[in-house]
């Protein structure tokens, strides 16, 4: 696997407002990460205890549930420790890969997410999705009063065709598994769509586009995906009693490509997945 860095870029479309953040972003691309590092960069657990080993501003670093993070080191003997001299061990399957991850003695074994295999994210639904689309449809979104932007919802590939779509809830390949648009088409707020555009033409110019997975959503696939979500990861998802920025046309979900291969950068973790690491 081929893993890169690309510089994340992030926006705050509050009210569909955007900051002009230009001299916060980067002016070279970082080096791919090195192939030495691949076999153990993933998410363990051991039992409620969650760890990930991840690449963060060029170093590889562990890095705890609850936020403590260490810097790791190669040692002599193969292994791995860190600054405060805890000893990180990899035991890995016939393929080199890291399955289990000894830290100081206590063992995490690898969590299988889907991304690292080119897999989606599942939740098994707690209601049929059948019955939600009815309930759903047949529901109203809550009722805001105050000085809103008009509705003005473009098109962006219509802004930009370079722009590339894998809109994932026209096809079954995401986290429920189900079909939940007609057609594979995203749509902004007028002020978020040109700013992604701009966005857009900044990573041209260092090889890359954006690759879009949703933007607009109806307020009833929000309130879907809520009432099919287990409650233990219902963080992943907006609660339909106050709707979300997506369903205000001012969201957008989305990856890198890159421009001479066509193909998206691999991320850390998949599209939809539901994990610590998210």
């Amino acid at each position: 696997m081929n893993m890169k860095r690309a510089p994340l870029i992030l926006w705050i479309l509050a009210s569909c407002t955007v900051a002009d953040t230009s001299s916060d972003l980067l002016d070279r691309m970082p080096p791919d990460v090195p192939e030495s590092w691949l076999p153990i960069i993933g998410e363990y657990a051991s039992g409620s205890d969650t760890v990930s080993v991840l690449e963060e501003d060029e170093s590889l670093v562990l890095l705890f549930w609850g936020g403590a993070r260490f810097p790791l080191s190669a040692s002599s003997d193969g292994d791995f420790e860190t600054d405060s001299n805890a000893v990180v061990e990899m035991v890995a399957d016939a393929s080199g890969r890291a399955e289990i991850l000894l830290v100081d003695g206590q063992a995490f074994s690898r969590l299988s997410l889907g991304a690292e295999d080119g897999g989606t994210f599942r939740i098994t639904p707690i209601r049929a999705p059948e019955e939600l689309l009815i309930e759903a449809l047949a529901a109203s979104p809550p009722e805001e009063e105050g000085d809103f932007r008009p509705a003005d919802l473009a098109e962006l590939v219509a802004l930009d065709s370079t722009i590339l779509l894998d809109i994932r809830y026209a096809t079954r390949n995401n986290f429920m598994g189900e079909i939940f648009y007609s057609e594979p088409r995203a749509f902004l707020q007028r002020p978020a769509a040109e700013a992604l555009v701009r966005a857009h033409h900044w990573l041209g110019e260092r090889g890359y586009g954006l690759l879009i997975h949703d933007g607009y959503r109806p307020w009833y696939v929000t309130k879907m995906f809520w009432d099919a979500t287990p409650e233990e990861l219902r963080v992943f998802v907006a609660n339909p009693a106050n709707g979300s920025r997506h369903n205000r046309g001012c969201a957008v979900d989305l990856t890198l490509y890159d421009l001479e291969t066509g193909t998206p950068v691999t991320m850390t973790g998949g599209y939809d997945e539901m994990s610590p690491r998210s």
